[in-house]
């Protein structure tokens, strides 16, 4: 891989780190994970303003992790697909294995 390209994708790769670095963003792609669901129906779900939500759907989706598309009046997101998810999950693991193994928690469950 010729060194323009690596640096681009390592761009890449922290700003789509950066967009899920913030525990409200997960929430939304763990609200995500099974569903499409308006801005509306994110805020009740996560007890979020509209604005809030708004703005933090808006990095997802500049950083490509949420795709939108239009409902009537509503504005649709879904996650542009499951490999987020995976990672996400991937990361979760790896941070409750190191909670067990430095004896901060007994049992975790990581679903």
């Amino acid at each position: 891989m010729d060194k323009q390209v690596a640096a681009e994708l390592h761009e890449l790769h922290a700003r789509v780190c950066k967009a899920i670095a913030d525990p409200k963003r997960l929430l939304i792609i763990n609200e995500l994970r099974e569903r499409e669901l308006s801005v509306g129906d994110l805020c009740e779900a996560l007890d979020l303003t509209q604005s809030n939500a708004s703005q933090h759907l808006a990095i997802l989706r500049d950083r490509g992790v949420v795709t939108t598309r239009r409902e009537g009046t509503s504005v649709i997101y879904a996650l542009r697909g499951t490999k987020v998810i995976q990672a996400v999950d991937l990361l979760r693991e790896f941070l409750a294995e190191d909670l067990v193994d430095h004896g901060r928690l007994g049992n975790v469950i990581t679903d």
